[in-house]
């Protein structure tokens, strides 16, 4: 099975599943072949140069403001209004368009965190509006700045100091004014789960009670940063994991499960309640690629079992409800909101499909049979909104979970079959160039042929799935002969019931016509000769003696 998986290009070996520094623990492909831990740490050491990259190039800026600032007022006293109005205009120009050159490009800077006017591009005024625009610029400064410390100040209140109690001023305030985020109509199950959460954190007294305030604080937060990337709002999530997650790991003093129970149920609250402004949120590309994976599948539906070398008889019933088990499960990961019960569903269809493996080959499955099942099972079910799922528990998912375990190995897994569909081809399948080129467009398949003796023998290499035609042919030949033995059997039994009930008649006949029925007179009474039935004595009657 590992010669024809790597021959196919199915074969994956296990040390690819880990992560490239060599940490031990699972990458993915989201993460370029990282894990969790070490993609963090990444993209934080990114993130940091960004930022600086970004102060520079606002330091930059604002002294070129200023330079060009001073140029024009000193301009100005040489030179006649009209002059000054026309260097003013070239300057500002040239300003305006460096800066807006520099704003195009795609980085994360300060001012896209905490400024909302850096998210808009700037605006064409007239020549004569110029000065005024810069006179107010520099009133507004200060107070731009002054807003960019509060705004810092307060996150990194949120981020840093998360066990602060708050006063119970404080709680009722929070109570009358909820955030606009949270103030539409929850549904039912937001409802059940936030009951749930509070019920949970009653048991941990004052600890609880810190969770909670600052798991609503942090929702609040996220209620504001709409405008974010998917990977800035994985970010913010992942941080707030951490921070928790120290924090309780302090408390606990180093227990992992107490923790862990903990983090299950504040990632199931805290996802609940975002799901619908983080799944495929609207600055991803995450629908995109939904859709470029589905028109994929849909475009390999006439992929095999054979040309996939998939272990998996669906004739057994047993492998059968396995199977269909298992696309059950990809199908409804769909269907659930928390990063954890997305995995659960992904767990309990690889179960599905090591058990159709082992009932089939009546033995344990190996890696090698997993992940060509696992690919024929994904084809098979065209998961909605596939990418979407996977960036969803890529990026909001408590990271221990995707790091270590059987939850993290099934989903890095899926991730590999997710890519391997992507980049299948006619040597991945064991095809031609051309047979496979046909059978993409439609213009072809393997299902379909016309002509019935080109078909090959069910062991030949040429195509598995005329093969499988082919054999299925020939069982129908053999049911349908024997459907019309069953029929002439029919026919014969009937004939020979006919014939044996003629049979039974005639002999009946005889047997009358040869020995006649005589029918004799009927015999008299006993006594009707009797003469002397008068001499006889009357009967007795019953007497009445007085006592």
């Amino acid at each position: 099975m590992s010669q024809r998986s790597e021959r196919r290009g199915i074969h994956v070996d296990q040390s690819e599943l880990l992560c490239k520094k060599g940490c031990g623990y699972y990458g993915n492909a989201a993460w370029q072949g990282l894990c969790s831990k070490c993609w963090r740490e990444e993209y934080q050491r990114a993130r940091q140069r960004q930022i600086q990259e970004d102060w520079a190039l606002a330091e930059k800026l604002q002294r070129e403001e200023e330079a060009a600032y001073v140029s024009s007022h000193s301009s100005s006293q040489t030179q006649p209004p009209q002059s000054h109005s026309q260097q003013s205009l070239a300057t500002f120009s040239k300003f305006e368009e460096k800066k807006t050159n520099e704003k195009t490009r795609k980085v994360t800077t300060v001012k896209k965190f905490f400024s909302p006017s850096s998210r808009t591009a700037p605006k064409k005024v007239p020549p004569e509006k110029e000065s005024e625009k810069q006179e107010k610029e520099e009133k507004l400064q200060g107070r731009r700045e002054s807003h960019g410390e509060n705004l810092l100040r307060d996150l990194k209140g949120i981020f840093t100091q998360p066990w602060e109690m708050a006063s119970p001023t404080e709680e009722s305030h929070e109570g009358k004014t909820p955030s606009p985020s949270i103030t539409r109509q929850s549904s039912i199950e937001t409802d059940r789960v936030s009951r749930d959460f509070v019920e949970f954190l009653k048991t941990l007294q004052k600890l609880g009670r810190d969770i909670h305030k600052q798991s609503r604080g942090f929702i609040e937060s996220m209620g504001n940063k709409k405008d974010l990337s998917a990977e800035e709002l994985s970010e913010c999530v992942q941080d707030f994991y951490q921070g928790m997650s120290d924090r309780l790991m302090n408390h606990f003093k180093g227990s992992s499960e107490k923790v862990d129970r903990v983090m299950d149920q504040v990632e199931k609250y805290i996802m609940t309640r975002l799901y619908k402004s983080v799944f495929c949120p609207e600055t991803s590309d995450d629908e995109k690629k939904d859709l470029a994976t589905q028109h994929r599948i849909r475009a390999l539906h006439w992929v095999t079992i054979q040309m996939l070398c998939v272990p998996v008889d669906e004739e057994i019933p047993e492998v059968s409800d396995s199977v269909v088990k298992a696309i059950t499960d990809i199908i409804e990961m769909d269907s659930k909101r928390v990063p954890r019960d997305k995995l659960a569903f992904i767990t309990s269809c690889s179960k599905h499909i090591f058990s159709a493996i082992r009932i089939t080959k009546n033995e344990p499955a190996s890696a090698d049979d997993f992940l060509p099942t696992l690919i024929y099972i994904v084809l098979k079910a065209n998961p909605p909104r596939l990418q979407s799922n996977i960036q969803y528990i890529t990026r909001f998912c408590n990271p221990s979970r995707l790091m270590t375990g059987e939850d993290g190995y099934y989903f890095t897994n899926l991730c590999c079959a997710v890519a391997f569909i992507e980049k299948l081809d006619a040597q991945s399948l064991n095809l031609s160039p051309e047979d496979f080129e046909r059978y993409m467009s439609g213009q072809a398949s393997p299902r379909r042929q016309d002509d019935p003796a080109a078909w090959p023998q069910s062991g030949s290499r040429v195509n598995p799935a005329l093969s499988q035609i082919h054999h299925n042919l020939k069982l129908l030949s053999n049911l349908e002969k024997r459907q019309q033995q069953v029929t002439e059997g029919a026919q014969n039994l009937q004939t020979e019931l006919a014939e044996w009930q003629d049979s039974v008649t005639r002999e009946v006949q005889e047997i009358l016509e040869r020995y006649p029925l005589e029918i004799k007179p009927r015999a008299s009474a006993i006594d009707a000769e009797n003469v002397e039935n008068d001499r006889l004595p009357p009967p007795l009657q019953p007497q009445v003696f007085a006592g």
